[in-house]
């Protein structure tokens, strides 16, 4: 559901603490594990998959990751609204305000694979609306603007 209120956008070690806290809250357990996938989703400001999430991690551990459980963690991650998924990619963003719950809406450059998500109430409003309209509930709308972005224009 869209929301109607102001946030306050982390980064860094403050994004990680968010993340937890959103977590658990929720009545989620915040494993290591956990805590070390939310970490390597949140150092990469494009859309990242779980294999380059599980790969990076591997390499850093020094003993392989399966991308299979980074994948069931980001799945925990999207339903708890601490990251987004960018359907058309397969790949996904830390969400910046951990624990709020956004329509995602994504500006997806063809060029460069970058993908803004843009909070946008209106938008939100009018696709749920057109949903209702249709007699169907909207769980987790997701809309994806392809096209090329300023910087590969």
């Amino acid at each position: 559901m869209a929301h109607d209120h102001a946030h306050h956008e982390h980064s860094g070690e403050t994004l990680v603490e968010a993340a937890r806290n959103a977590l658990t809250g929720s009545g989620e357990q915040w494993t290591g594990m956990r805590e070390t996938v939310f970490a390597e989703l949140a150092k990469h400001e494009r859309p990242v998959s779980a294999y380059d999430i599980a790969d990076n991690l591997s390499a850093a551990r020094g003993k392989r990751v399966a991308p299979n459980s980074v994948y069931r963690i980001l799945d925990l991650f999207v339903s708890n609204n601490l990251a987004l998924r960018v359907e058309s990619s397969n790949a996904y963003l830390a969400n910046t305000h951990p624990g709020c719950e956004h329509d995602c809406i994504f500006l997806v450059c063809d060029e460069c694979g970058d993908a803004t998500h843009v909070d946008d109430e209106e938008v939100s409003r009018t696709v749920r609306a057109l949903a209702a309209a249709k007699n169907f509930k909207a769980e987790r709308p997701v809309l994806e603007i392809r096209g090329v972005c300023r910087a590969c224009a």
